[in-house]
C-alpha cells in the first residue's frame, strides 16, 4: 500500500480526489488538509464519506511527511511553490493539480497569472499530465522513481486543455491542418469549475436557466492549450477559446474547429483517430457525425470524443466530452499517481459512467 495525502482537501477537486484514494485498492488516505476546516471530519463537511473514513482535516505543516509516498495538491495556484519543494526534498513524489508547473515558458506564467513564477528550476522537472500524450514521460518518472530514488513531479492539465487536446491532437500531430489557421475552440462546463467559494457568478439563481461566455481571449487555460497544440503540431498553433458556463453540475464539452488540408476524405480523418486512441483505455470514439455528451462520462476518468469533417468548407468539428472533474481533474491525477507508482494504470478507475 502506497500512503498519500491530499492538500487542499475541502474544494470539489480535493474531496473527489479524498473519496477515488479511499476505494483505491493500492491507496491509504493518511492525512487530507484544509485550512478554513482544520479539526472538523471530512464526513461532516461530506456526509457521503460517512462510514468510510474517520479522518479529520489538518494543517499542512502537519502532514506526516515521513510516512509519505505520495502527495496530491489540489490547491490554487500559486500554492504550490511554497509545498512542492519540501515534498520533493522529503522524497515524497507530487501530483499538482494546480497551474503552477503546467507552463514551461515563465514569462507566459507570469503574463497569464500575473504573478512571478515561485519555483522556476522546477518547470523543467515537471512531467505534463496527460498520459495519452504524454505517457512515455510519465513511465520515464517512474523509472527514476525505482532506479534512483528520484521523487516524481507531475502537473496535471486544467479541465479545459485536457479536452480540447484529446480532441484536436490526432489531427495535429498528423500534419493534417491547414498551417497558420487558428483553432477555434467553444467549450461548455458546469457550475462546479468555478470552485466551491461563494461567488456572485456561482450563485444558484444567477447559474440557473442561464448561459454566459466568460474570460473571451484571455482565460488562462489558452497559453496551456496553445503549449500542447504546439508540441503536436511541431509549429505555432494561434487559438481562439471561449469558454461557456452552463448550469449543470460537472462536466465538459469542448467543440474544437479546425481547418484541414483541402480533399481529406472522411476515411482519412477516422484511421487518424482510430491509430491515436484505438488502445487508450479511457478514450471511447463515437461513431463518425456522432457528438458526444457530458452525462455520459460523469464521475469518470474516460473521455469520449466525436468528430465529422464538413466537407463543404474542409473544418473538422472535434467534439471531447469529459467530466471536469473526473478527467478533468481527479481522476486523472490518480492515473497520473498510479503510472508514477509503477501500478495499473486503470487501478482504481474502472467505473461506468452514470446512465440517468
Amino acid at each position: 500500500m502506497f500512503k498519500v495525502a491530499v492538500v487542499g482537501a475541502s474544494g470539489y477537486t480535493g474531496v473527489e480526489l479524498v473519496r477515488l484514494i479511499l476505494e483505491h485498492p493500492e491507496f491509504e488516505l493518511v492525512a487530507a488538509t484544509s485550512t478554513s476546516e482544520n479539526g472538523v471530519p471530512i464526513s461532516d463537511k461530506y456526509p457521503s464519506l460517512l462510514g468510510y473514513t474517520d479522518l479529520k482535516y489538518s494543517l499542512v505543516s502537519d502532514l506526516p511527511v515521513r510516512d509519505l509516498d505520495l502527495v496530491f495538491l489540489a490547491v490554487p495556484h500559486t500554492a504550490a511553490f511554497d509545498i512542492a519543494p519540501s515534498l520533493l526534498e522529503h522524497g515524497i513524489s507530487v501530483i499538482d493539480l494546480s497551474a503552477d508547473f503546467r507552463l514551461k515558458d515563465v514569462e507566459v506564467y507570469e503574463k497569464w497569472y500575473n504573478v512571478a513564477h515561485g519555483a522556476p528550476d522546477l518547470i523543467e522537472r515537471a512531467v505534463y499530465g496527460l498520459p495519452e500524450l504524454y505517457r512515455h514521460q510519465l513511465v520515464e518518472l517512474a523509472a527514476r522513481r525505482v532506479q534512483l530514488g528520484e521523487p516524481a513531479l507531475v502537473a496535471c492539465p486544467g479541465c479545459y486543455p485536457t479536452a480540447s487536446a484529446l480532441a484536436a491532437a490526432p489531427v495535429l500531430a498528423a500534419d493534417a491542418m491547414m498551417t497558420g489557421r487558428p483553432v477555434i475552440i467553444n467549450a461548455v462546463s458546469g457550475a462546479s469549475g468555478m470552485g466551491r467559494s461563494a461567488t456572485d457568478a456561482s450563485l444558484f439563481s444567477n447559474v440557473n436557466e442561464d448561459a454566459r461566455s466568460y474570460n473571451v481571449g484571455k482565460h488562462r487555460h489558452t497559453p496551456e492549450i496553445e503549449q500542447i497544440y504546439a508540441i503536436e503540431a511541431s509549429q505555432h498553433v494561434p487559438v481562439s477559446f471561449t469558454p461557456i458556463l452552463i448550469p449543470i453540475t460537472r462536466g465538459i464539452v469542448a467543440n474544437v474547429a479546425i481547418s484541414m488540408l483541402p480533399g481529406l476524405r472522411q476515411d482519412v480523418i477516422e484511421v487518424i483517430y482510430q491509430t491515436a486512441y484505438s488502445e487508450e483505455p479511457f478514450v471511447k470514439l463515437l461513431p463518425y457525425g456522432q457528438m458526444p455528451q457530458s452525462s455520459s462520462v460523469s464521475t469518470t476518468n474516460q473521455a469520449h470524443i466525436g468528430y465529422f469533417l464538413d466537407e463543404n468548407t474542409d473544418v473538422l468539428v472535434a467534439s471531447c466530452a469529459i467530466d471536469n472533474l473526473g478527467k478533468g481533474a481527479a481522476t486523472q491525477a490518480v492515473q497520473c499517481a498510479n503510472i508514477v507508482l509503477g501500478l495499473s494504470e486503470t487501478m482504481g478507475l474502472e467505473r461506468i459512467g452514470v446512465v440517468v
